[in-house]
């Protein structure tokens, strides 16, 4: 276990691109390891652009110790007609593996959650990806909740509209 006062979080930079390839990477290694189909499509020139162009995409925070990187949040802006609120979603949250139980996740999701109340909004909302066992205990750990009744469905718009 470390020491959860050396963990600072701050606001992801673009200079923040090496690092979050790095992760991203290793991110997909373990997703992979669960099962997972994933490909590596967040490039540094997707984050870059996406992150940090003219209409960003998301905003987010990186947890440091000693100025090395141990994980990072993505979080957009969304809106709840049902209940008519703000929400916040947190997109993707990564700590590396020799970071975990250091405090870094806790503090990048407490990162999130404040910029998310200053900003208006109402719920933090994430997804988890079921065999994920050990983000879904941690997201109870910290107080998250299941959706109840509500399943996540897509288009896919990559190869243009579909005939709808």
């Amino acid at each position: 276990m470390t020491d959860r006062a050396t963990v600072s979080v701050r606001p992801l930079l673009a200079a923040d691109v090496d690092a979050v390839q790095e992760m991203v990477l290793e991110f997909g290694t373990f997703i992979r390891s669960l099962g997972d189909n994933w490909q590596h499509r967040f490039t540094a020139e997707r984050y870059l652009a996406d992150g940090f162009g003219p209409h960003p995409a998301f905003r987010g925070f990186i947890a440091e110790r000693g100025g090395a990187a141990l994980g990072y949040l993505l979080m957009a802006p969304n809106y709840d007609v049902d209940q008519g609120i703000r929400i916040e979603i947190v997109i993707d949250l990564m700590v590396r593996d020799k970071a975990r139980r250091s405090g870094a996740g806790r503090a990048l999701m407490a990162a999130a959650a404040r910029a998310a109340h200053d900003g208006g909004a109402s719920q933090l909302l994430w997804a988890v990806y079921r065999p994920n066992v050990l983000a879904a205990a941690f997201y109870r750990a910290i107080g998250g909740r299941m959706v109840a009744d509500l399943d996540w469905m897509y288009l896919d718009l990559a190869d243009g509209m579909p005939d709808l």
